[in-house]
């Protein structure tokens, strides 16, 4: 393994940059030129073919089946003029990844010749064999079927010389087995709940769509030095390994010059994200050693999350090219930053306006208000659902290292927008306001805009943060899929703006006026949520302190967290709105119990293979020399000098000895406990149990090894260090 490390080493030292030898044209040259885009389909669909998908799109209105043909015509033309040979639908199913499944526009005919043949039929519905992938319980695994069927909101593409069809995933008996299913109607539940409370405001808004803005972090390492380490291969993450003497403490990578090598690797995956129509436009380096970010331009929820798909694809492609391997793992690294996706979310109408923007007056600003006070009081009322959305097990190592948000889920405003809600709690009595009142309210109201133009107020360290003009949820994964989190936000939102519109409808019913009913509710909104704001150090002793004298809660176990999925509370939400069944809630809770167990159990067989196969013969090995250095002395040396030189060594051979042993007792002890706990049959008793009785050996094996990874020469040990993960690039 030695000579593996070194012959990685040696190959990086010897890399250059990948050179392609692009022409140099403007991004609006080649912007989409691989998606079925709206463009697309006027060129290639008839009007009667373009205005039904149009419709479905926007409105969520039937494929007519015969029109459908048509569509799938003209799809089919395009495709083949760009170069496809294959189509596939493609889809997010339960296990965190993207699937396809490809087949050929070819077809024989009966004459010995062929055709190239793709219908409406095979457009709108395939029946793809989906008793691998995870259900939860939903069907049996002798019971194949899953059906996908088209998504006409998400334009079809092409990604290597296939026609990419955007399509849902969903069982035989109509259950929901992806994540775009249960979003598609948590945008729908938005729409309409949103749709209500904006007339109060304006007649002209007939549609409501969410957005959403992920901010992308990854590391970048060298393949060959991947290639030598069996931990970051099997698991996304080092299971062991000492920090380097220099990694962030100087806060120098941060926004710093982006690598050469690095560079070309990202004009490459750029370039071809620009092409499917991803409209990336930020890149930057981030705070820990190799570690970076990209970010595009804000779309329609559902969009932006098959991008982020999408585009995490291209990246591990891409970084083959460039002989680098991309990590999305959430903390890759012991005592570093670890990568999140923070989720820019907000709500945008059929108008232009943005809901959690500012505007111009105080009627447009009361709106703002009213979108902001009731965010705040869904985060309140549905914090454990929040936090169960966002919670893996590579996200525990994350969060709350003071480096990300902890699992106290609050709410930064920033001082300006507490000011305003204070005096919303403070002006506004049950009673009629005076004349007085509402002008000097509206007053303070209109001045928004104005306090806002020029605000910084940032909290980095909260997990759920305003930020201008929408809220960034910082708290969620760098590998996860940002469906999880949307539709969780829009489902408590559209519940939370329902709630909303009854009540201040009931108060208008008793008499009063719009505008002081809305006042009324929003304040009762202020007392019963203020408790979830904060605009301290999130990542504070103090701010845990405070969390639990609020009465808020700080669940760290996963198994524990991902309970928020079966409650009443989230099931009554759910099936309210139209989202998910508890049915589907179960498959999601059992998935998400059986991913945890299977991670742990694999990082542990993977810590314990390599303790006792490659770190304790490399220790034994040096112990060897050691020993053979110690007889040497000794033949040479007279007692009195032996004594007084070999103590260095003596003590070194001890300390090398007890980690050793230390490392064999707690691997043997793992795997008892491991089999041990394999026998539970019970999927949250198993979790649990691995929680419980199996991680903390993961960290505790560890500690040992890489206090050996200290004393052993390094000539001989057996894995890349971080000074050359981290720095060699």
């Amino acid at each position: 393994m030695a000579t593996l490390r070194f012959k990685a080493l040696e190959d990086v030292v010897h890399r250059k940059p990948v050179q392609f030898n692009y022409v140099e044209t403007k991004t609006s040259d080649y912007f989409g030129i691989n998606v079925f885009n709206r463009n697309k389909m006027q060129q290639y669909l008839s009007a009667e073919a373009f205005e039904m998908v149009e419709q479905a799109s926007i409105k969520g209105t039937r494929v007519d089946r015969k029109l459908a043909n048509q569509v799938a015509l003209g799809m089919k033309a395009w495709a083949i003029e760009k170069g496809a040979t294959h189509y596939t639908h493609w889809f997010h199913p339960l296990n965190g990844s993207t699937a396809e499944k490809h087949d050929a526009f070819f077809e024989p005919t009966e004459d010995g010749g062929a055709i190239e043949n793709f219908s409406g039929t095979l457009l709108v519905q395939q029946e793809p064999d989906a008793s691998s992938f995870p259900s939860g319980g939903i069907r049996n695994t002798f019971e194949a079927r899953g059906y996908t069927a088209w998504d006409p909101s998400s334009p079809a593409f092409i990604l290597d010389n296939t026609l990419c069809i955007p399509t849902i995933f969903v069982s035989y008996t109509g259950e929901a087995l992806d994540f775009k299913t249960p979003l598609l109607k948590s945008n729908v539940a938005l729409d309409i709940a949103a749709q209500s409370v904006c007339q109060f405001f304006s007649k002209d808004i007939t549609k409501v769509i969410a957005t959403l803005g992920w901010e992308q972090e990854y590391f970048l390492i060298d393949e060959a030095l991947f290639n030598a380490r069996p931990d970051l291969m099997l698991t996304g993450r080092t299971l062991m390994g000492h920090s380097a003497s220099k990694d962030q403490q100087l806060e120098d990578h941060y926004f710093g010059a982006i690598p050469e090598r690095v560079t070309a690797y990202m004009k490459d995956f750029e370039k071809e994200a620009l092409k499917l129509g991803i409209p990336v436009k930020t890149r930057h380096n981030e705070v820990a050693p190799n570690q970076f970010e990209c970010a595009p331009v804000f779309e329609e929820a559902n969009l932006a999350v098959d991008h982020n798909m999408l585009l995490m694809s291209i990246m591990n492609k891409t970084a083959r090219k460039h002989n680098f391997k991309v990590l999305f793992h959430e903390k890759p690294f012991a005592g570093i930053n670890g990568s999140g996706k923070h989720n820019n979310w907000s709500m945008q109408t059929n108008t232009g306006v943005n809901l959690l923007s500012p505007g111009k007056n105080p009627k447009s600003n009361l709106r703002f208000l009213t979108f902001v006070i009731n965010t705040l009081k869904a985060v309140h009322e549905h914090s454990d659902l929040l936090r169960a959305s966002i919670l893996t097990y590579g996200n525990t190592h994350r969060l709350g290292a003071n480096e990300a948000p902890p699992a106290i889920v609050s709410v930064f405003l920033g001082s300006h927008i507490n000011k305003m809600i204070d005096k919303i709690e403070k002006s506004v009595s049950d009673k009629s306001m005076t004349p007085d009142e509402k002008a000097a309210l509206k007053l303070d109201i209109g001045k928004i805009p104005e306090i806002l133009l020029d605000n910084t107020d940032r909290n980095r360290t909260s997990p759920f943060a305003f930020t201008g003009n929408r809220f960034e949820f910082r708290a969620v994964g760098s590998s996860a899929n940002c469906a999880s989190p949307m539709i969780t936000l829009n489902t408590i939102m559209a519940n939370q703006l329902n709630e909303f519109y009854k009540e201040v409808n009931e108060i208008i019913d008793s008499g009063v006026k719009k505008d002081e009913a809305i006042f009324r509710v929003l304040r009762k909104y202020i007392k019963s949520s203020r408790k979830v704001v904060f605009e301290g150090n999130g990542y504070s002793k103090e701010w845990i302190e405070e969390a639990a004298k609020r009465g808020l809660s700080n669940v760290t176990s996963v198994p524990e967290s991902l309970k928020a999925f079966i409650s009443k509370k989230s099931i009554d939400l759910m099936e309210r709105n139209h989202v998910l069944s508890k049915r589907e809630l179960d498959a999601r809770y059992e998935i998400r119990l059986n991913v945890f167990q299977k991670k742990i159990q694999i990082e542990s067989r993977v810590i314990g293979d390599l303790a006792i196969n490659h770190i304790i013969p490399t220790a034994i090995k040096y112990q060897n020399v050691l020993v053979e250095n110690v007889r040497g002395m000794r033949d040479l040396l007279n007692t009195g000098e032996f004594n007084r030189q070999a103590g260095l060594q003596l003590e070194t051979l001890k300390e090398i000895s007890g980690h050793i042993s230390s490392i064999k007792e707690k691997v043997d002890a793992m795997v008892l406990a491991r089999k041990n706990v394999n026998v539970i049959e019970d999927i949250i008793d198993l979790a649990t149990a691995y929680n419980n009785e199996v991680l903390p050996y993961i960290e505790s094996i560890r500690y040992h090894i890489d206090r050996l990874e200290l004393i052993v020469d390094d000539e001989i040990w057996p894995l890349p260090k971080y000074r050359e993960l981290l720095f060699v690039s």
